[in-house]
């Protein structure tokens, strides 16, 4: 939730608005934003960036045989992450699991992060999720030719269907190819937004005495799905990204 929720009850009517807690804002100031104007976007992703270290350098610096809380974490992320890229890639996808562990770990800490009260979720806005999908779907294209050359268009000839449909499935597989970035990117940041939407709004109702207790249940129920989603979200996001890259890896069909 990035902001309070906020309802009351004027002239007989519910005013509240779900919608603010996505709004971005100058972190000092009510000025135009420009693209150097330190945000609320800007404030939680470093935030984020700091919960991944904290996380993945701090707590395993002692690298301690009886590991603490910390570390258990971090050493779970690392073999589900690890495991993941090596079931769906192969042996050649490891030697990206740097990168795909970090996108990982930043989307699962920032979907979390979100969830804490007066928090901004910074995976519910476009531009950022835009950012992470489009870096995927360049990396993996270029990463395509460069180990493929142009075998790499393999992947949008079909050559187990019938010889008179490969031509259409082609033109099918391409559109879906360049979908891929917009879809990566929209699913994550639209399922972050409409959770925390509906919790708002679930949060300004617990404010009307009659619907409260009901209310209040909602927001619990609610809010532990959205714990649920979070994580559900960097796991589709970062299991696409293995997806794209053994395409990138093994093109044929």
């Amino acid at each position: 939730m990035a902001t309070e929720a906020h309802g009351a009850e004027q002239g007989g009517g519910l005013s509240f608005h779900p919608m603010d807690q996505f709004i971005v804002k100058p972190l000092f100031g009510d000025g135009p934003i420009a693209w150097y104007t330190p945000t609320n976007v800007t404030l939680w992703m470093a935030l984020t960036i700091l919960a991944v270290i904290a996380l993945l350098v701090l707590s395993t610096s002692r690298r301690a045989i009886v590991p603490s809380r910390g570390q258990s974490i971090a050493e779970m992320a690392y073999g589900f992450v690890y495991k993941m890229v090596e079931d769906v890639t192969g042996k050649d996808g490891i030697k990206y699991f740097p990168y795909i562990m970090t996108l990982f770990m930043f989307i699962v800490c920032a979907n979390f992060l979100g969830l804490l009260p007066a928090s901004f979720t910074t995976t519910s806005h476009i531009a950022v999720t835009a950012v992470m999908g489009f870096g995927v779907f360049f990396a993996v294209t270029i990463l395509g030719f460069i180990k493929n050359g142009t075998k790499f268009l393999g992947l949008f000839w079909v050559s187990s269907a019938p010889l008179a449909l490969r031509p259409v499935l082609a033109i099918i597989e391409l559109i879906s190819y360049f979908v891929r970035p917009v879809s990566h990117s929209i699913r994550l940041a639209g399922n972050m937004m409409a959770g925390h939407a509906v919790l708002k709004v679930f949060a300004g109702f617990a404010q009307v005495t009659a619907i409260a207790p009901i209310a209040v249940l909602g927001v619990t129920a609610i809010y532990g799905l959205e714990v649920l989603v979070a994580f559900i979200q960097a796991y589709v996001f970062t299991i696409l990204t293995c997806v794209y890259l053994r395409d990138a890896l093994h093109p044929a069909h």
